[in-house]
C-alpha cells in the first residue's frame, strides 16, 4: 500500500500518543495481522501474553483491543509496513526511511523507550546487528531496547526466556 505522497502505508495502524512509557516496534505485519488490522494478531504470537505477564497491562488484551494499550502508557508500530508471509520475505528497500521515521516519532512523541520486538526489527531500521537488552544508540532522549521476537517462528526461544527480557524492560521502563 502507499499513500498519495508515495509514503508506504501499513495495513496495521500505528497505535501512538505523546509521552508513552514504551513504544513496541515489530518488524512488519504478517498476513493474519494485516487481515485483522491489528498488531501481533496471529493467535500463536506470544506478544499480548508477554505484555500482560511482564506487567505492562493489568489484563490480557486481545489484538482487536490494541488501542487500549495507550491507557497503560504503551504504543505500537512496525519497522516495515509491507505485509509478508514472514520477515524473511522482506527486502532492504522495505526498511527505507525507517530510521528517520522512528527518529521523528521519538522527537515528536517523546516515548521513554522504543522496544524492538526481535533483533531483525532493529537491524532492518538501523543496519546493525544488536544484542538483546538496552542499546547504546538513542533517538533524541528515547532509549532503545531489543527484545526476543514473539513470533511463532521464534518458538525455539522458550517463553520463560522471552518473559525474562520483557520483565527486564518493564523494570527499566518503570523507573523512567
Amino acid at each position: 500500500m502507499s499513500s498519495n505522497d508515495g509514503q508506504a502505508v501499513s495495513a496495521v495502524p500505528d497505535v501512538l500518543a505523546p509521552g508513552l512509557r514504551v513504544v513496541f516496534c515489530g518488524i512488519n505485519p504478517g498476513f493474519v495481522s494485516a487481515a485483522a488490522g491489528a498488531h501481533f494478531a496471529n493467535p500463536r504470537n506470544d506478544f499480548w501474553r508477554l505484555l500482560h505477564d511482564a506487567g505492562f497491562t493489568p489484563r490480557l488484551l486481545a489484538p482487536d483491543e490494541q488501542f487500549d494499550v495507550l491507557q497503560f502508557g504503551v504504543g505500537l508500530t512496525n519497522a516495515a509496513f509491507r505485509t509478508t508471509r514472514g520477515s524473511g520475505d522482506l527486502r532492504r528497500a522495505d526498511f527505507a526511511g525507517a530510521a528517520e521515521r522512528l527518529d521523528d516519532l521519538a522527537r515528536e512523541l517523546r516515548p521513554g523507550w522504543l522496544a524492538f520486538v526481535g533483533k531483525e526489527a532493529y537491524r532492518g531500521a538501523f543496519g546493525e546487528r544488536p544484542k538483546l537488552s538496552e542499546q547504546a544508540r538513542r533517538l533524541v532522549e528515547t532509549r532503545l531496547f531489543v527484545l526476543p521476537s514473539t513470533s511463532p517462528a521464534n518458538a525455539a526461544v522458550p517463553y520463560a526466556e522471552r518473559l525474562r527480557w520483557f520483565r527486564e524492560l518493564a523494570s527499566r521502563a518503570s523507573g523512567s
